[in-house]
């Protein structure tokens, strides 16, 4: 399984990286926006430096949702740096640039996906990352991870290559379980990704080792 931080901030960037485990980012406007960058410039500027921290997959997303406009987004998000997957929005639109993008082997994710059908839409497009919204789905009382277990039965029926990224993860039990059910990758947050870290025996038995090594010493 591989994992992915869903954050535009790259001191947390950096931080995952370290930790040795980190394969990729995914962010959004919304997460730029939250990191106060914003502007074209700006954020083109941020994709690139996000490239220079990982060297992992980086998604960076389109903002047009018109066909032309996210060709000219894509083709010029795609150009900065070989990391790059354009980030596309499950509309319409969306299914066609990805279709256009995968026919010049330019790698895509397919994101805001909230069924199976869609997910199915994207697989068939050439989608590189499918990106099912699990916690939003949770949000509103429906399970998630009962889509993550559709979309894997359905592109393991047809031999699908498209990659299932588990977004929207909110806590460490959403990684598990995601695993469990065979997601390709999931992005959430660094605290989601260092819970794993955690279990209080881990914590117990490494201060009676340092409290037995005091001892003789």
């Amino acid at each position: 399984m591989k994992f992915f931080i869903d954050t535009a901030n790259l001191e947390q960037i950096k931080e995952a990286e370290a930790l040795g485990v980190l394969d990729g980012v995914t962010t959004n406007p919304s997460l730029m926006a939250k990191e106060g960058i914003t502007g074209e410039a700006n954020i083109i500027q941020h994709y690139v430096d996000i490239c220079e921290a990982v060297e992992g997959d980086v998604s960076a997303e389109v903002i047009s949702t018109d066909y032309e406009g996210m060709i000219a987004e894509g083709e010029k998000l795609a150009a900065l740096n070989p990391q790059i997957v354009v980030k596309l929005p499950m509309i319409k639109d969306g299914v066609k640039a990805c279709k256009y993008f995968s026919s010049k082997g330019i790698r895509t994710n397919v994101t805001l996906v909230f069924s199976a059908g869609q997910a199915l839409l994207a697989a068939k497009a050439g989608a590189t990352y499918v990106s099912p919204f699990i916690g939003r789905l949770d949000d509103i009382s429906t399970d998630g991870l009962n889509l993550i277990e559709e979309i894997r039965m359905i592109y393991d029926n047809y031999g699908f290559k498209t990659e299932i990224l588990a977004a929207s993860v909110r806590h460490t039990m959403h990684i598990l379980n995601c695993a469990k059910i065979g997601a390709d990758v999931m992005t959430g947050p660094l605290s989601a990704i260092e819970g794993l870290l955690k279990h209080p025996l881990t914590d117990s038995g490494l201060a009676k080792f340092l409290e037995d090594y005091a001892k003789g010493n």
